[in-house]
């Protein structure tokens, strides 16, 4: 097996272990990740008019979003506790939406740091508690939304520079 695909969190006799960065240079890090969440319209109106009871959807997903940045270590068991420098989240409505009565809030998340290792994970885990605290305020409306395609978009800093992902359709 080769260097690069051997899994770095385990030891060679197959037990975890969090990967040591000590000897690693501190550089610039940028991660943004993305979910999405599909709901019926009258959902996507509520929300836009303030019309939830619990309150502003768009606002708190917002704050739990970055929230989840800041305790990602807590959740992801061999994840590095990582100085956050900067954590942001667009959420914005899709305008092209396949059926009428469906719409699409997009969930943006950008994580930045100056570290030994990246923000990958802080990122994809803002914008997926973004998305939970979405279904969560607004599920008495509509049980059947549908959060999807959490993935990574952009990733910069470190030994395997920048990834960036293909866009879909």
């Amino acid at each position: 097996m080769s260097s690069e695909s051997k899994f770095t969190h385990l030891t060679p006799d197959g037990r975890p272990v969090m990967v040591d960065v000590s000897a690693k240079p501190t550089t610039n890090r940028v991660a943004i990740a993305q979910s999405l969440v599909r709901m019926q319209s009258s959902t996507r109106d509520a929300i836009v008019h303030q019309a939830i009871r619990k309150g502003d959807v768009l606002s708190i997903a917002q704050l739990a979003g970055i929230m989840a940045a800041k305790k990602t270590s807590d959740l992801i068991p061999l994840c590095h506790h990582v100085p956050l420098h900067h954590v942001s989240l667009e959420l914005n409505f899709v305008d092209e939406v396949e059926q009428r009565d469906e719409a699409v809030l997009s969930i943006q998340a950008k994580v930045e740091t100056a570290y030994q290792t990246g923000v990958e994970m802080e990122a994809l885990t803002a914008c997926s508690v973004a998305a939970l605290t979405v279904y969560d305020m607004c599920k008495a409306l509509d049980r059947g939304m549908v959060i999807e395609q959490v993935r990574l978009m952009y990733k910069a800093g470190g030994k395997s520079g920048v990834f960036q992902a293909i866009p879909t359709s």
